[in-house]
């Protein structure tokens, strides 16, 4: 069994100046491409799964077949609840045997978010499972614009829920199909000088890979969440496996075309955070 904590897996990517790829996943064939590429490179995966995925397929769906990975995995897997919107959704998924647990109250007023984080890390601390929060908001590609992290809002964010980590919005943006995005990193040093726990980027698809690496070794980000990236890679690879097999039906057949090159491109991603 190689079920872990976001905990376990952070703190020695921040103690040793690394990070860990948090993989958005929308079905069973990522998912083991995923874990697939954790083992080839020998790395932790933090299998996640977001608001979208769980509209798609149910909650309970979900942990069972993550633990499945994470049972099966010769490395660390963490079940890992993306953007919680409810105290009840993060209880249910701990119940599942999630984990880590990330709450978003990052639309909330400051003291709501606090609260409601903080009563949540200590609903999932009491379980044995990691919580993840943020402060700031990280907008979207064609979306809602960001608001950047404030370093003493997010200092005192840090010290009064107890979370075991923190999504922090510093140029980074959700969907973003290009590698263009522009890290303030004057904003993320002041960030890193008032906390002391590891730092999440959400978005992290819109950061060229030279990039994540240095940050991943140079600073107090150790987990890059990565989605559009690898959703990319899977709709090319079954587009081009439905155009050069017309004649397969099989859905198992054709889905299972992606597996490789998703495995590939979740290898590229992974090194690139060592």
């Amino acid at each position: 069994m190689t079920r872990a904590t976001l905990s376990e897996v952070l703190q020695p990517a921040l103690r040793d100046g690394y990070a860990v790829a948090g993989l958005v996943c929308l079905g069973w064939e990522d998912a083991r491409a995923y874990v697939a590429a954790a083992e080839a490179e020998g790395t932790p995966v933090i299998l996640q799964a977001g608001p979208g995925a769980r509209a798609h397929m149910p909650l309970p769906v979900w942990a069972a077949m993550f633990h499945t990975l994470a049972d099966g995995a010769s490395v660390p897997v963490v079940s890992h609840l993306d953007h919680g919107t409810s105290v009840a959704e993060c209880e249910e998924a701990i119940a599942l045997g999630f984990t880590s647990v990330m709450f978003d109250g990052s639309r909330l007023p400051l003291d709501e978010n606090i609260a409601q984080t903080r009563a949540i890390t200590r609903m999932a601390h009491e379980a044995g499972v990691s919580c993840e929060g943020e402060i700031g908001f990280v907008g979207y590609a064609e979306g809602a614009a960001s608001e950047g992290t404030d370093p003493d809002e997010a200092a005192r964010f840090a010290d009064e829920t107890g979370v075991d980590a923190v999504a922090v919005s510093i140029g980074n943006v959700h969907l973003q199909t290009d590698q263009a995005a522009k890290i303030d990193r004057n904003r993320l040093a002041r960030i890193e000088v008032v906390t002391d726990v590891p730092l999440v980027i959400h978005g992290g698809s819109g950061l060229p890979h030279d990039l994540r690496r240095d940050l991943a070794q140079n600073s107090a980000i150790c987990k890059f969440n990565i989605g559009t990236e690898l959703r990319m890679t899977f709709g090319v690879a079954l587009h081009e496996a439905v155009a050069a097999r017309r004649d397969v039906f099989d859905r198992i057949a054709l889905l299972s075309a992606v597996e490789d090159p998703l495995t590939q491109k979740a290898r590229e991603v992974m090194r690139g955070l060592l």
